[in-house]
């Protein structure tokens, strides 16, 4: 029997295709996998084993636990400047479960959005799941790699119904100021279009310019703004994620939510409680840790083969590798070939990937000292 178009010709992740070929070899260096070095928190591992030890271990509502919906919220104002209320907050699988609740929402067969290329694969590959059309606007060296509002303008047609933004972008690193999202909400507003927020490093910011689109509405009504435990806790497996969204768009995403994944596991939601209630100071100690190795990469490449330009936020340098004559896919499986050194080539971020791969900072400094050894003899 034959499957659906839809389902034939959904895009793979080139991101998981590297990470599959460098789990079989040994001695690796890995600087292609997207997740914290660290290990989860202690008080919020030891909050998910009383909560399972104690029997909460039944399904939870689908909108998530009452308490860290209201924490989420709480979060979600004093972090992001979002006036977001608990009834507003769903908690979900992950923030790629909320991205892919949303996209199914506000998407429809047929309909366009306005995606960043270079930018995330999933978003590509949710877009597709739902019969709708990416439109890619461009992330160049010329333009900072940031948004062109006349380009957005041009890509607009009568069947664009979003908008999304990624700051601190994957795999980029750049962070969207308060003047360029007063330029993109104002874009948005023009076009009557959704704005949907990607903000997964929120707390991974070194510059301090990082603004939270959604602040700049009184509440939501336009913008839906999605978080995770995942990056900025060290939570990657636990899969809790979480979104601020208008009020009119909860019940619909619920009625997407209950069938698919019915509720987020439960322990897994009090350790993300205890994860916001609990002691903050760690995630600066964590951020100038990635600080500490983005400089270590600028400063070993410098005067080499390589160039990047200095990421403000998340934990990916965009290392520019195209004196070496080779595709990006090429380049990054003869490194892995040669040098037991796995990158994420940047074309599974889109075509203006080419000439680019990915490498993670969030590695202890002798795993990156080692890899960039390495890396400077290919």
């Amino acid at each position: 029997m034959e499957l659906p178009l839809i389902a034939r010709t959904r895009p793979q992740s080139g991101v998981r295709k590297m990470m599959e070929l460098a789990w079989g070899r040994a001695d690796v260096v890995h600087l292609e996998v997207g997740e914290p070095g660290f290990d989860t928190p202690d008080h919020v591992v030891a909050a998910a084993d009383k909560v399972a030890r104690d029997g909460k271990t039944k399904y939870s509502p689908t909108p998530g636990l009452p308490e860290l919906r209201e924490a989420a919220a709480a979060k979600i104002r004093a972090v992001n400047g979002i006036d977001c209320q608990a009834s507003q907050v769903l908690v979900t699988n992950g923030g790629a479960n909320a991205l892919f609740g949303v996209f199914g929402t506000v998407l429809g067969t047929g309909d366009s959005i306005l995606l960043p290329n270079p930018g995330w694969s999933n978003f590509t590959m949710m877009t597709k799941a739902f019969g709708a059309r990416p439109l890619y606007y461009d992330l160049k060296d010329g333009n900072d790699y940031l948004p062109d509002i006349d380009q957005l303008d041009a890509l607009v047609d009568g069947s664009t119904r979003a908008l999304l933004l990624n700051s601190p972008s994957n795999p980029l690193g750049t962070v969207m100021d308060r003047k360029q999202a007063e330029e993109l909400f104002a874009f948005a507003e023009k076009h009557d279009l959704w704005i949907i927020s990607d903000e997964c490093y929120d707390q991974i910011d070194f510059s301090g310019r990082h603004v939270s689109i959604g602040s700049l509405e009184p509440s939501p009504e336009r913008v839906i703004s999605v978080f995770s435990f995942s990056k900025v806790y060290a939570m990657t497996g636990w899969r809790v994620g979480y979104a601020a969204l208008p009020e009119q768009v909860v019940n619909p995403m619920l009625g997407l939510l209950q069938p698919s994944v019915m509720c987020v596991n439960t322990p897994a939601q009090y350790g993300a409680l205890a994860a916001l209630e609990g002691p903050q100071e760690y995630l600066a100690s964590w951020r100038e840790g990635y600080r500490r190795n983005r400089d270590l990469v600028l400063k070993r490449i410098a005067g080499s083969r390589y160039s990047a330009m200095s990421p403000d936020g998340g934990f990916y340098v965009w290392l520019n590798v195209s004196d070496f004559g080779e595709t990006s896919e090429a380049f990054a499986l003869r490194l892995l070939e040669q040098c037991n050194v796995a990158v994420t080539p940047g074309t599974a971020f889109g075509t203006n990937g080419e000439g680019y791969v990915r490498l993670s900072l969030a590695t202890t400094n002798e795993q990156l000292e080692l890899g960039l050894e390495r890396l400077l003899q290919a």
